[in-house]
């Protein structure tokens, strides 16, 4: 009797083996892009060009740091602009506007506080409310992408409240188009 049952056993285990394995698939580091670009002319060549090809988002490793274009800073758990901040992000505006031949990237991060699907949402809340006002300031949409890296981009690793302030923000990235 016992014997009629090993194999059935053996399946079993070798099922939830591979079930365990595989599990669910990993969330990826970064959430997706909430600007959209304009749709690509048919028959346009999908080939790189100094010109985004309408359609396609560029990718985030496309844009560089840009010193003029400065990071803004968010209080603990909070995705609202501080009084301090809008103030950078009107000499941002200007820049931009001066420099209509470029595209940016928001990027929205978070102290390590929290769930890495906490994060991810709060990071893109913050690079939301930066995009906002960049948009109510006269900067079109089109030339803005947002992405959120919740906690998992760092630039201070320390364990301290002056460190976590560093580490939420929204960061501000360029590319000409």
């Amino acid at each position: 009797m016992q014997t009629r049952f090993r194999p059935v056993a053996l399946l079993l285990s070798c099922l939830a083996l591979a079930l365990l394995l595989s599990g669910c698939p990993k969330r990826p580091d970064t959430a997706g892009v909430s600007a959209p670009a304009p749709s690509r002319p048919a028959g346009a060549a999908a080939t790189p060009s100094p010109t985004p090809s309408p359609g396609a988002q560029p990718a985030p490793k496309e844009f560089m740091v840009n010193a003029p274009v400065k990071d803004i800073y968010f209080d603990f758990d909070k995705s609202n602009l501080r009084p301090d901040d809008l103030k950078t992000l009107d000499a941002n505006v200007a820049y931009l506007k001066a420099n209509a031949n470029l595209l940016v990237l928001i990027e929205g991060h978070c102290d390590e506080r929290g769930t890495l699907e906490y994060n991810l949402a709060l990071g893109e809340r913050r690079a939301k409310a930066a995009m906002a006002y960049l948009v109510r300031q006269g900067i079109e949409s089109s030339r803005v992408t947002v992405i959120s890296y919740g906690k998992e981009r760092p630039v201070c690793t320390e364990k301290s409240e002056a460190c976590y302030a560093k580490n939420r923000r929204a960061r501000f990235l360029t590319k000409a188009r």
